[in-house]
């Protein structure tokens, strides 16, 4: 149902220029023709597009293939480092219900591929339905990270705009229906892959956006600044993050009754590159102190689970064809599966196409918040930062994740209730956002805990009042940015009231 007076206000959300400065999923293709090592262990800068895998390096053994995943996915050290990737849809200046042709992009972006590219460093590339992310360069502290991401920014948003067209920030493009752009083996392989489950796999390629924070893993201590406790601590406040910024509930124009569909989307997807890895998540129905810190090594837990996952494409250099036999899992490979055998390379893209929550690639890479609206990606930045690398605000935020996994109502709710399973913390967090009363105390907590942490730190004045600016306007009300579509849509549609999904429509986003 296209709704012309809401999507023109969405384009117009997207326009805002950075405080204090001067872009989900697919594996996506650089503009600027560059290549990247997806295991550079830096956050920021990585896009999640490691290189396709070939057939023409040494067989990789399966012994050799743990000791590379495992050597990898956690690059330890003080933590201090801050990188972001910001993925945007790109829409008609003129009306964002609009399809656009990708020729005007690629035109569009093709100056900012050109030497020096981007005035802070960062990478610019587009995803296979024509999303467009920046991904920032790592950078020294929060304050310097939004500084360079919005240099960057700034100039993509010129680019875009001259070019008549416009970035729009919201997790779940809520008009156009997906549509490939990236003619490319690798792309139509994983379509392939995920047609075999439904629409949904398209959807995530073509049509979602996110806002993606990248820190470091941590050190090797059990305390706050180690690795373990920071992978658990994401883990554990990540339903909260998705709740407090749900910003995906209209697909096709219409309400789908989810605050974030994009969350949605992705638990219809593959479980074994989707869901967290084993011990990850806190675990429902147990104490607190039994869950925190996790007994498993988080090193050997990603192993299991990547080796364990499904391939997604295996990369042919005689053929166009690169879909990966049904069922086929990395590890089923290595143990002689498939038409040949897998490569280191194999097994660097492979790891690529995984999509949990939380990835690690030697940094962690926080996956699932909804993309914003102008600015708004610098509050999830600065919050997701502040929680991880202030000691006192870790703890708080940790004590507050509590009442999400184990308070009286997740007991009834959710027991036994992991992943994306109906009633378990991460499912209410995309179906009621801050509207579930958990959450909502649990959001509270973690921002007043961020604002102080802030305020400590010194971080930049315009940072610490963005951040201050949305809890006044969505945490302590008990909002989010999903409320503010809902509401955009139901005053472009009259004063009636918003038209809800029709029954097959309604059965097919439950």
């Amino acid at each position: 149902m296209h709704r012309p007076g809401a999507a023109r206000a969405a384009c117009r959300a997207g326009g805002h220029s950075a405080p204090g400065s001067g872009g989900d999923g697919a594996p996506g293709n650089s503009s600027g023709g560059q290549t990247h090592d997806s295991s550079d262990g830096q956050p920021g800068n990585s896009a999640g597009h490691g290189q396709p895998g070939g057939d023409a390096g040494e067989p990789l053994t399966e012994s050799a293939a743990e000791a590379q995943a495992h050597g990898i996915c956690f690059k330890t050290g003080p933590p201090g480092q801050v990188g972001v990737e910001l993925e945007w849809l790109v829409c008609d200046g003129r009306d964002p219900a609009l399809p656009v042709d990708q020729r005007r992009v690629t035109a569009a972006l093709s100056p900012l591929a050109a030497s020096p590219g981007l005035p802070g460093r960062g990478r610019l590339t587009t995803e296979p339905g024509g999303q467009v992310e920046i991904s920032s360069a790592p950078a020294a502290g929060l304050g310097h990270c939004v500084s360079v991401t919005g240099l960057d920014l700034a100039a993509l948003r010129q680019a875009v705009q001259q070019a008549g067209l416009c970035l729009t920030g919201h997790g779940l493009d809520p008009f156009r229906p997906p549509r490939r752009v990236l003619e490319l083996p690798r792309y139509a392989a994983m379509e392939t892959f995920f047609d075999r489950a439904g629409p949904w796999g398209r959807l995530m390629m073509c049509s979602t956006a996110s806002v993606q924070v990248c820190l470091d893993a941590g050190d090797e201590g059990p305390g706050w600044a180690g690795f373990r406790w920071r992978w658990q601590l994401l883990h554990a406040i990540g339903p909260i993050l998705v709740a407090a910024f749900a910003n995906s509930p209209l697909h096709r124009g219409r309400p789908t009754g989810w605050k974030s569909s994009r969350q949605a989307i992705w638990a219809r997807l593959d479980p074994t590159r989707t869901q967290a890895p084993a011990h990850a998540e806190p675990a429902p129905g147990q104490q607190p102190a039994r869950a925190w810190p996790p007994a498993a090594d988080p090193r050997s837990a990603w192993v299991d689970y990547a080796l364990a996952a499904q391939v997604m494409c295996v990369p042919r250099s005689d053929a166009t064809d690169w879909s990966a036999p049904a069922g086929l899992t990395f590890r089923d490979w290595l143990r002689g599966a498939g038409d040949r055998p897998p490569t280191s390379a194999d097994l660097s893209y492979h790891l690529s196409t995984l999509f949990p929550p939380v990835r690690p690639r030697g940094h962690l890479e926080l996956r699932s918040i909804d993309a914003q609206p102008g600015d708004g990606w610098i509050v999830p930045l600065a919050v997701t930062t502040v929680l991880l690398d202030d000691p006192v605000a870790a703890q708080q935020a940790m004590t507050a994740s509590e009442r999400v996994w184990f308070g009286a109502r997740a007991g009834r709710t959710a027991a036994g209730a992991r992943g994306w399973q109906r009633g378990s913390p991460w499912w209410r967090a995309a179906r009621h956002g801050p509207a579930d009363p958990g959450l909502a105390v649990a959001s509270r907590r973690c921002f007043e805990a961020a604002e102080a942490a802030l305020a400590r730190a010194g971080a930049p004045a315009p940072v610490r009042q963005a951040v201050a600016a949305f809890a006044g306007s969505y945490v302590d009300r008990g909002r989010c940015p999903a409320d503010d579509q809902l509401d955009a849509a139901r005053a472009a549609g009259g004063n009636g009231p918003l038209a809800g999904p029709s029954a097959p429509y309604r059965e097919e986003w439950q």
